[in-house]
């Protein structure tokens, strides 16, 4: 039995010398035959859709109003407003001056909350002006920056700021 065992080996081993190279590169270049067939196909790699990088609201920088709704203002009584590091909002509205807390949010959001001003008497044209700020101001939607003006949009208007000195 255990001649025939080794003559079986034998002719085995033979004819697997034997064979043609061809014979082991379809058994994928593998001469023991393991791993051979097809090859596992690469999946791709997952790389998660990128954002665009969000925008940080300038804090502690004071700004001018240059127009709302694409009126300018004019003259020495421009709006202007500023925001502290404790999301303190302080400005002056171009007749009463104002006070709020405003809080930059994702996605460029700006939450501000209710306003508190003086009551000065105002000419009735610098008093319809001034509403017509705050009112856009305080429903403030959207901020972006645009060059290097900071643009607020709101469902009452679009209000563009100066970097002032």
């Amino acid at each position: 039995m255990n001649r025939m065992l080794t003559a079986a080996l034998a002719c085995a081993v033979a004819a697997f010398a034997a064979a043609p190279a061809t014979a082991q590169m379809s058994m994928g270049g593998n001469p023991s035959g393991f791993g051979a067939g097809k090859q596992p196909e690469k999946k791709p790699q997952y790389v998660p859709g990128t954002k665009p990088q969000e925008k940080i609201f300038p804090l502690g920088s004071m700004w001018t109003a240059v127009s709302m709704n694409g009126k300018p203002f004019t003259g020495a009584d421009r709006p202007s407003f500023i925001i502290d590091t404790q999301y303190r909002a302080r400005g002056y509205g171009g007749c009463n001056t104002f006070t709020a807390t405003a809080f930059p949010l994702r996605e460029q959001h700006l939450a501000v909350g209710p306003l508190a001003l003086t009551k000065k008497t105002c000419e009735k044209g610098l008093a319809a002006s001034e509403q017509a700020f705050l009112i856009a101001l305080r429903t403030a939607g959207k901020w972006d920056l645009d060059g290097s003006q900071l643009v607020i949009r709101s469902p009452n208007g679009e209000l563009r700021f100066d970097r002032a000195l």
